[in-house]
Order: C-alpha cells, then structure tokens, then sequence
C-alpha cells in the first residue's frame, strides 16, 4: 500500500517546527525519536557540545552488521528577505507539489523515511535500517561527525550510506567538497603618510587574498580534462571582506571570508596550511612597525568531497533499487563525503530537485516523494532477503 498519506502528515509536522540552523533541533529530534521508538527502534543521540542541538541515530531490525543508514539533516536555511506567497512553515499541497522550508532540502526524505518505519519495523529484516539525523548540515556539516565517529565507533556496522539530498531520485557517486576560512589581520593606525610609524591591515590582507587568487587558477588548472563536474574545476571565492577607517589613516583591522568547492583530486585543508604559513610571514613583516600586529586564520568548515568508489556497496544498493546507471556527480557538497571518510561506502539519491532547494516558495513533487517511497519500500524487500 502507498505511504504517501503518512509521508504528507510526516512533513507537514517537520516543516512546522521552525529547524532553521540558528535554532535548537530538539524539538523536531523529541518528536522523531519518540515516534521511532515507538516502532521499536534503539535510538542514540549525539547532541553538541553547548547541548542546543543533537543528532539522532536509530536502527529497526535485528543487530546484525551490513544494514543501510538512511541519511538526512533536520535544519534548514532562512526565510528571512525571501518573498514567499504561502507560509514557509505550513505545508501547502498545489497542482502536485508541496510547498514549505524544507520540503526539497531535506524533510521531504526524512518523511519519506519515517513513514515507511512502520513497513520496515513489521518486515522479516535479515539486517536493519538505519536512521541518521544531524543538525547544521547547512552551515558547514557542523554536526554529523560526533554522530558518524560515534556509528563507526558501536554495533552493529552498517555497509552503506545513502545520503537523500534531492537528486530527483537519480545516482550521484560523487560531488565536490566545502573548505572556508576567516582570515582577521590586526595591525596599527597610523597617519597614511607615516608608513614607517604602523602597519597597515588592509594593505596586508589583499596580499593573501592575492595569494588565493592565484591559488583559485591553479585550481583551474589542476582539473583533469576528463573532469565530471560543472565547472569542471575546484572553485575558491572570497565571499565577504571588511576593514579601515578612513581613506587616509593605516587600517588597524581587516578580516575576509574565502570558501574553497575542492573537486575530489583538490586539498582544501592542504590549502588552509599554505595560507597560515603565508599569514605567518605576512605578520612577521607587520611586527617591523607594529609588534602588536597579528594574523589570524579560522577554519569555519571542512567538508570532504565525495570520491566515486569502485563497485562501492551503496552505488550498487542505490543502482539496484533506481535501475539508473548512469555516471553523475554535481557540485555541491553534502554529509556524504564525511561518511565515506568515516569509513562508509556512500551514495546520494533523495527526491526533489536541487535548484529549488533554499528558494522561496520551495516544493518538492508529490511524484518525487512517491517514487522515494517505491525505493524505500525495494530497500525493504532487499534488507529481508
């Protein structure tokens, strides 16, 4: 029988509690927990470190390794500035789609998830299902390595990892990664035609952005000519940028934020050494003028690519289950690579389509979700084989 009924009652109820990644996820994590452990699911939550948020991992089946984790975050971009013609956080069903913050990116898997729990927890399961919901996928994947290093670290093991960010249901194998860091330069004001007398923070800071400048075409470079991706290189960007006081005063401070989309053969950490090592040049050349001055590099996130695995466990499962064997991969980045590091074989297929994820008016197609459910319920019948 169809679970699309529960799946539209699923989703209304996710997309009502207001996940944006600025706020707590406890609620949305009580809710699901208390409605998976009803079904007799083991849950464990992984929460952050201030206890705001948690990550949820729960199973259905016996404990047996070789089960498939089922992968999707809970929080969800702003609303804020965004001309919505219906109310973001109420589900509303037209001419076949469904509309609400978080209905394409990603609650509309997770409900697609949850309402075939009830087929997953009656069905005869040689090896479970696996459920995995992480909090600040969409500020840098913050949350899901405690709760993957904390499913690699217990029982039972899970073979593999599939990861429903809309892909309109098709095989992704790979996607690029995500690597941003903020850069703070401190130095010391002075009159600007006393050059001698401070250290400008400005001037300094565009030497390393000059630095990933060049670094960004090296990147263009680098690319294979066979490259799968759209554009086929690793990209870096400086995004945000400050600093200065006065057109004619030495700037005391400056900082910049730079993202870095590494493609699978790029290092993005390896790029985050050679900044700090320039940045360590650049403030001692400052401390000549201005023993105070400073440069300082942040790291906001490290996400890796997601490497095509060869004859991978979850590309085969995610083949099996679609009949789509076509090579794909895209350009953004997802919890996906964080498994595969992990340790898990790691595959992305979910419904919906990415260009409508963080829109206003985002939906996500009923016959999306329903072709979600018929591969979920194949999962079913495969796990209890």
């Amino acid at each position: 029988m169809s679970r699309y009924s529960d799946t539209a009652a699923i989703l209304e109820r996710l997309i009502a509690f207001d996940t944006t990644s600025r706020n707590s996820n406890l609620a949305l994590i009580d809710w699901v927990e208390g409605y998976l452990t009803g079904l007799g699911a083991r849950c464990e939550r992984v929460g952050s470190a201030d206890g705001e948020k948690s990550n949820l991992h729960a199973f259905i089946g016996p404990e047996a390794d070789g089960g498939v984790i089922l992968s999707g975050h809970s929080d969800v971009v702003p609303v804020d500035g965004q001309n919505w013609s219906t109310d973001p956080f109420v589900l509303t069903e037209k001419d076949g789609k469904l509309y609400g913050r978080g209905t394409c990116d990603m609650k509309g898997f997770l409900a697609c998830a949850l309402a075939a729990a009830p087929d997953f927890a009656a069905a005869p399961l040689k090896r479970p299902v696996h459920f995995a919901i992480s909090y600040d996928e969409e500020v840098g994947c913050l949350g899901a390595p405690s709760m993957i290093s904390a499913m690699a670290a217990g029982n039972p093991k899970p073979s593999a990892v599939i990861v429903g960010e809309p892909t309109g249901m098709k095989v992704v194998t790979g996607h690029k990664g995500l690597y941003s860091v903020r850069v703070e330069i401190t130095g010391r004001e002075a009159h600007s035609s006393l050059v001698n007398a401070g250290a400008c923070a400005v001037t300094n800071a565009v030497i390393l952005m000059d630095f990933l400048r060049r670094e960004a075409e090296a990147l263009r470079s680098a690319a294979p000519a066979d490259s799968p991706f759209d554009p086929p290189f690793g990209t870096l960007t400086i995004g945000r940028m400050g600093g200065g006081s006065a057109v004619n005063i030495l700037a005391k401070d400056a900082w910049f934020e730079a993202l870095m989309r590494p493609a699978p053969w790029d290092d993005g950490p390896g790029l985050g050494r050679s900044l700090r090592a320039l940045a360590a040049d650049v403030e001692a050349d400052m401390r000549r003028t201005a023993p105070g001055a400073r440069v300082t590099v942040t790291e906001m996130s490290n996400v890796p690519p997601l490497r095509p695995e060869n004859e991978g466990e979850a590309e085969m499962i995610a083949r099996a289950l679609t009949g789509d064997n076509a090579p794909r991969v895209v350009s953004y980045g997802t919890e996906g690579g964080q498994f595969q590091d992990g340790g898990f074989s790691s595959v992305i297929c979910g419904p919906g389509h990415i260009d409508q994820a963080h829109q206003p008016d985002e939906f996500v197609e009923v016959s999306q979700l329903e072709a979600c459910l018929a591969f979920l319920k194949k999962l079913e019948q495969r796990l209890s084989a």
